[in-house]
């Protein structure tokens, strides 16, 4: 009998090809990813995911923000065929023209024939539209963007539904939800069940929330993540967007979406079925394995490059209600999806701009929920939203947040 450790894990080879099918290691062509998003927290790891896949992943588009910098040593290793910045520097000018690439938009890149899937990475409202692009192109979408599904979960459940694309989530809460669903019957769910490690001032009182600085919310007691969504951890907004995409990709009302705190982020979410059972992922909290899963799926690839869960040495799991006293946008973003319209977008984008107001120190933490709230307040909702009304919606709340000061009452 072999002895504790990773041996002792390993089942025969025979048994795991009766329940899955092995990983094809025979194919030639690389599945072709376009990585919106790749100077990111998540892009970048997705593209440390496809450094390590073997050859099973090739990176053909990049597309990233500001850090052209950091694009331009990307595109110098992965030699990709399209290339995106909003303001191309001449390093990156450079670079691309050495690996034979060329310049194109992000819708452009998410319809390209030859690419297979298309990881939505970015932040904001930037990934809207070329999610549409690929779903209505009839691809896969990795997304890892929250507002997307957030400000126009109807449009994108319609560009799916006419193109035929799907759509397969990359944030680690949702992947749970996804990989519990995996053979269930349609209809057979009575809630879903995210998880929140509670962020880096889940123990603080809200006297010790007035003064926290930007630099104690970027502190995240678990994960490693972009700025904005550290903070919007910090805040559990990031949850609360998480129970609207959850609506939109899993098709559950709200009313069927909860929270739990889990400080240890082994139990990623849950889903609990009409009969009681209740399923649940578990994994260490590593982006790498959910990225790697949305881009090798129906497969999963064998020796992910994440440590391996070891659940005697992590001892105790976890779990308590969320305090929406202490922490205001769970409440908010919750509500919103409720109400639907045009609110989630507003909603969504006003939290944008006073996160950025508060890591540019214009506002205290607690304004955040303040803003928005007042934002709501004066937003005028639209239901069933164009594209057009949505991007509108978005559009004036960020003005409106833009002009609301900082120790405002909501």
């Amino acid at each position: 009998m072999p002895g504790p450790g990773r041996s002792s894990r390993h089942l025969p080879a025979d048994w795991q090809a009766a329940i899955q099918p092995p990983y094809d290691r025979s194919v030639t062509t690389p599945r072709r990813i376009a990585v919106l998003g790749s100077t990111g927290s998540i892009g970048r790891q997705a593209l440390d995911v496809i450094t390590h896949s073997g050859g099973q992943f090739q990176a053909v588009a990049l597309a990233g923000g500001t850090n052209t910098a950091l694009l331009a040593e990307q595109v110098t290793l992965h030699r990709p065929r399209y290339v995106h910045a909003p303001a191309p520097c001449a390093e990156l000018s450079q670079a691309v023209a050495r690996s034979g690439a060329r310049f194109a938009l992000p819708e452009e890149v998410a319809a390209a024939p030859d690419v297979d899937v298309v990881l939505i990475a970015t932040a904001g409202a930037a990934g809207l539209l070329p999610t549409l692009a690929a779903l209505r192109a009839g691809k896969p979408v990795a997304i890892a963007n929250k507002e997307v599904l957030v400000m126009a979960g109807h449009l994108v459940r319609r560009a799916m539904r006419e193109g035929g694309g799907e759509l397969r989530p990359v944030d680690s809460e949702h992947s749970a939800i996804w990989q519990c669903l995996w053979g269930e019957a349609p209809g057979s769910v009575r809630r879903v069940i995210l998880t929140a490690s509670g962020g880096a001032f889940r123990d603080l009182s809200i006297a010790e929330l007035a003064s926290v600085t930007p630099e104690q919310a970027l502190d995240h007691p678990t994960w490693k993540m972009g700025r904005k969504i550290t903070v919007d951890s910090a805040t559990l907004m990031n949850k609360g967007m998480e129970t609207i995409e959850a609506m939109w990709l899993f098709d559950v009302p709200m009313s069927a979406v909860e929270v739990v705190l889990h400080r240890e982020s082994i139990v990623h979410s849950l889903v609990e079925f009409s009969d009681g059972s209740v399923k649940a992922q578990l994994g260490v909290p590593d982006m790498r394995l959910p990225i790697q899963l949305a881009l090798s799926y129906p497969q999963r690839m064998p020796e992910p490059a994440v440590p391996l869960l070891e659940l005697a040495a992590v001892g105790s799991l976890h779990f308590a209600p969320p305090d929406t006293g202490r922490f205001p946008c769970l409440r908010l973003a919750m509500e919103a999806g409720q109400a639907g319209g045009t609110v989630p977008a507003a909603m969504a984008a006003a939290d944008e701009v006073a996160v950025e107001r508060f890591l540019r120190r214009e506002i205290g933490f607690l304004d955040i929920p303040r803003i928005i709230e007042r934002v709501l307040e004066r937003h005028q909702p639209i239901p069933d939203p164009s594209l057009e009304e949505v991007l509108a919606a978005d559009a004036e709340a960020r003005r409106l947040a833009a002009a609301v000061p900082a120790g405002v009452s909501a």
